[in-house]
């Protein structure tokens, strides 16, 4: 009689445990879908142009607090590029990583931003490289990002394409001189022109970054983009448009972005990446 009683216990007992189990993995799993949800998706694709080496680096990082994208685009000969990108990336994660609230992305962009072109400096020493550096932020309300050199930050809402960064080229400075009062309109016209960079993370004087003068409230459907040299210089924003209102999941939309890039010809080709960061967008709560 015991061990019959002891038997059904056990029984019971097992059934409990599992059923535990299966509720946590339930659980698990739920967690798993909010948390893609809230968070979206990312592709990322390459090309290396007509270049020897691939020199971008590239990155997402989810926590409770959101989720940072990151984009760079090397500047140096050999490997220098590539290492100076890769340093760029692994900084900004390293100064993500304890954050499970992030009040101020802005300033968080500049710190960590300044803390990348620190670990460059010494990294390389006195061979000549850095890296031209994009950080997007997202945390299913709000869109924010850093920038330093020209790498461009995009918006893809209600099947239009919105520029948003401006980039740290001589074009742009010679822009805002010239509203500035600083410079005359036949010197700013003359200046236009050029599109070398004024700013980039490993620069002795390592300028201000360029950051969004107020967060963008995400909207449901949005997609980001980010994108360096070899994909912007040879596609236009209509064809990134075009490419991007297509049925297509987002890794295809990457993919075919690139491919066109690589079926252009007539012209040297940068390295070229593209991130794309959907956006979902989360629920207010009463």
């Amino acid at each position: 009689m015991t061990m019959t009683i002891m038997s059904g216990l056990g029984v019971i007992l097992s059934v409990s445990v599992l059923g535990r189990i299966l509720l946590s993995a339930g659980d698990k799993k739920t967690k798993e879908k909010m948390n893609r949800k809230s968070f979206g998706a990312e592709a990322l694709c390459q090309t290396t142009g007509d270049q020897e080496i691939q020199a971008d680096a590239a990155g997402t990082m989810r926590s409770s607090a959101g989720t940072l994208a990151v984009l760079a685009d090397g500047i140096g000969k050999a490997n220098t590029g590539k290492v100076c990108a890769q340093i760029a990336v692994d900084t900004l994660f390293d100064a993500y990583l304890p954050y499970r609230v992030l009040h101020n992305p802005e300033y968080f962009f500049k710190t960590s931003f300044y803390e990348a072109n620190s670990r460059i400096q010494k990294t390389i020493g006195e061979r000549k490289g850095g890296a031209c550096l994009a950080a997007v932020f997202i945390n299913g309300r709000t869109f924010h990002y850093g920038l330093a050199g020209d790498i461009r930050v995009a918006l893809m809402r209600n099947q239009e394409l919105i520029p948003i960064s401006k980039g740290q080229t001589l074009d742009v400075l010679a822009q805002n001189a010239f509203r500035e009062g600083l410079l005359t309109r036949s010197e700013a016209i003359w200046t236009m022109e050029e599109k070398r960079v004024w700013n980039y993370l490993g620069l002795d004087g390592f300028h201000e970054i360029e950051i969004a003068q107020q967060p963008i409230c995400l909207k449901p459907g949005d997609l980001i983009l980010l994108l360096t040299k070899g994909i912007y210089e040879v596609l236009s924003w209509a064809d990134i448009e075009d490419i991007l209102l297509k049925d297509f999941t987002l890794k295809e939309k990457a993919d075919t972005i690139v491919m066109e890039t690589e079926r252009r010809k007539g012209m040297e080709k940068e390295n070229g990446s593209v991130l794309l960061l959907k956006a979902e967008v989360l629920y207010e709560t009463n």
